[in-house]
């Protein structure tokens, strides 16, 4: 009986092991973005919009400079409000964006277009953007900082910015009158 056991195991060690082909490289094809999320139908109201995903951040930039930046994720930054202090001024900056336009600014109390004109820096990421400076003492920024739980700015051609309106927007305008 152990006989044959042995014949089958020896026949089958003598089997040359099976060639394997050498493996093919194959490319990849390319897959595309995604598309970019639909945008929900907006109603008439914008105090029942979404608020714009994203958080603010704020920080003194450089001596007589501070900046709230309201940003995504990923920390790109989509509205900047910034305070320069020996101007007094704050300008309200919308990166990524162009043109020479106005802005529409709308808070719980108050509604109002405010002229903007295109920046190019290269030392900024987005490169460019679209800015709008307002008088640090201007109405439409205590509006802002306390419209109740959110205000809207947009531009022509752009899907509108729903912002929280957090405490790092006052200090901003605050830094600018002391």
């Amino acid at each position: 009986m152990a006989l044959p056991v042995l014949l089958a195991l020896t026949v089958a060690g003598c089997v040359a092991p099976a060639v394997q082909a050498p493996p093919t490289t194959t490319s990849r094809p390319e897959t595309a973005a995604p598309p970019p999320p639909v945008q929900p139908a907006l109603g008439a109201d914008w105090r029942d919009w979404p608020l714009t995903p994203g958080t603010w951040r704020y920080a003194p930039a450089s001596p007589g400079l501070t900046v709230a930046t309201f940003g995504d994720a990923q920390g790109l930054p989509r509205l900047r409000l910034s305070c320069d202090r020996s101007a007094r001024q704050v300008a309200i900056t919308l990166p990524g964006a162009t043109g020479v336009a106005s802005l529409e600014v709308r808070t719980t109390s108050t509604s109002r277009a405010i002229a903007a004109t295109a920046l190019s820096r290269a030392d900024e990421w987005p490169p460019v953007s679209l800015e709008a400076r307002l008088a640090s003492t201007d109405p439409l920024l205590d509006a802002m900082a306390f419209s109740r739980g959110r205000f809207t700015i947009a531009q022509a051609g752009r899907p509108p910015l729903v912002v929280p309106a957090y405490a790092e927007i006052g200090r901003v305008i605050e830094d600018c009158r002391s």
